[in-house]
């Protein structure tokens, strides 16, 4: 079962990964709506998103649905970080408060089971 519970962190890791290469993507400025969609971020980060959909699908093998649902709301805090890392994108006190109440909410909800 706890291999089930790192399938599922892993893929909400490379699916906020794939988020933050979408956003570089629409950061960039295109001279044609082609470039828009066909460009290595979007190719790259619409990919890594499909292997995540496999991925939750083989997660949810072994993890209870209500778990799950738990994990994937990590994934907020995955790309805070992400984005302060590659996007340089400031850490606000709303994000951190924001992040920390959802951490706070995870450990409820493990707590009372």
């Amino acid at each position: 079962m706890a291999k089930y519970f790192i399938i599922m962190i892993v893929s909400g890791m490379l699916s906020s990964f794939s988020q933050v290469l979408l956003k570089k993507s629409a950061e960039i400025k295109k001279d044609s709506v082609i470039k828009e969609y066909l460009n290595p971020y979007v190719i790259t980060g619409y990919g890594i998103t499909a292997f995540c959909m496999i991925l939750t699908m083989i997660g949810y093998r072994g993890v209870p649905f209500k778990y799950g649902s738990v994990l994937e709301s990590l994934t907020y805090i995955y790309i805070m970080i992400l984005s302060k890392i590659f996007l340089g994108e400031k850490l606000t006190k709303k994000k951190i408060i924001g992040n920390l109440i959802i951490v706070a909410g995870v450990i409820i909800f493990s707590l009372g089971k």
